[in-house]
């Protein structure tokens, strides 16, 4: 579903002619997707059966994703549809599905564990809160001129800012990624005993003496 409005809305989007046109269809789109969103991620958290939170998250991104297209990030629109929906999604979907999870023992705890949850959900709505309180647009953001030129793809734009103004914290987050990634690893590798496997160093240290065994068989008797 959000594949199709994503497409639809690119399609007039570019379709609208005039400038009076484009601006009155892009801010209808824009609260379209918002709203849409919305209504999936409260899907996400309200929905019983896993799977179905999984498929409206799918409905989240792509939504999202338009989103970026009528702000003119289309690298980040791509990212986000191949990355989370192509890999990330698709992958808890398979996870859910795989896993044989007993929801009626999950739900049996839900009021154990309400009271932590309740005040988790309260701090995180009183940061929000201020952070929107806090937030002040530039009376003049409109007439103010573009950080670049012509030109330059947003992508290009991208890529320039990630690696000379902010090269450092790109870095970082590229060592926490990989952190977490040998983390998992470790998490998930378990050693079994009488498992057979290859010594290379044992077999480049063999030596003639140690590799041959001369033996007389009788007739008919097998090895």
């Amino acid at each position: 579903m959000g594949r199709v409005v994503s497409v639809v809305s690119v399609v007039i989007v570019k379709g609208a002619t005039g400038a009076g046109e484009s601006v009155i269809v892009q801010p209808i789109m824009f609260y379209v997707f918002a709203a849409l969103a919305i209504a999936g991620a409260v899907r996400v958290i309200s929905a019983r059966n896993p799977v179905h939170s999984v498929l409206f998250l799918v409905l989240v991104f792509f939504n999202v994703a338009g989103m970026f297209l009528l702000l003119g990030a289309e690298f980040l629109a791509m990212v986000l549809v191949i990355v989370y929906v192509g890999a990330v999604a698709v992958l808890f979907l398979f996870v859910v599905m795989m896993l044989d999870i007993k929801f009626v023992r999950l739900r049996e705890g839900f009021l154990y564990y309400l009271p932590l949850g309740g005040l988790v959900g309260m701090i995180l709505l009183i940061e929000l809160a201020a952070v929107i309180a806090g937030w002040v647009f530039a009376p003049n953001i409109e007439s103010l001129p573009k950080t670049t030129e012509a030109g330059v793809t947003n992508t290009e734009a991208l890529g320039q800012i990630l690696y000379t103004h902010y090269a450092y914290q790109f870095q970082t987050a590229g060592l926490a990624l990989l952190v977490a990634m040998v983390g998992t690893i470790m998490l998930a590798l378990r050693s079994r005993s009488g498992v057979r496997k290859q010594i290379i160093a044992h077999q480049l240290s063999r030596t003639k003496a140690n590799s041959l065994e001369i033996r007389k068989v009788q007739t008919r008797g097998g090895v």
